[in-house]
């Protein structure tokens, strides 16, 4: 597993589309995720430090977990099948540690809220980096290309 922190948010010009971006804090490694606008905007509120008069879904779910008696001892992004990413929210509880499942977006933005770490996979960064593009170019090449072209305030929520 790799340690990985939120980069920041930005969007996908040609999709509209929000894209999550986990950073390497040791290394160049980055990856992308797509993810719902939901997702996104819980994770941005996050990381601006929005509060609500009312709780959100994920900080009701992290209200939850505590008053069980649980706490989040980290979120991992398991694997990458069929261009879908997976991921397991680790809680740690009285009886023992229990694993998860759940949408990398959602296990991140809880993340972000109970302050625990986010690991990726190696598997996952190497899969999501392999297939080539239609002009033969690989998609880490790619990517990197396009993060080194954007503006430091095309990322919409920075940490």
């Amino acid at each position: 597993m790799v340690r990985m922190v939120v980069q920041g948010l930005t969007i996908d010009p040609r999709t509209n589309s929000p894209i999550l971006i986990l950073k390497n804090p040791e290394g160049e490694e980055t990856l992308p995720i797509w993810i719902g606008l939901m997702e996104a905007t819980a994770i941005a509120s996050e990381l601006e430090n929005v509060s609500f008069p009312r709780p959100m879904t994920h900080d009701l779910l992290r209200n939850v977990i505590d008053s069980l008696g649980f706490s989040v001892a980290r979120v991992e992004v398991t694997e990458l099948k069929d261009n879908t990413f997976y991921a397991l929210i680790h809680l740690e509880g009285p009886q023992g540690t229990i694993a998860v499942d759940s949408r990398p977006s959602d296990a991140i933005a809880l993340a972000l809220r109970a302050k625990a770490p986010i690991f990726v996979a190696r598997k996952v960064l190497e899969d999501a980096f392999a297939s080539p593009s239609e002009a033969g170019e690989r998609s880490e090449d790619k990517w990197k290309e396009i993060l080194e072209r954007m503006d430091p305030e095309d990322f919409k929520y920075k940490m």
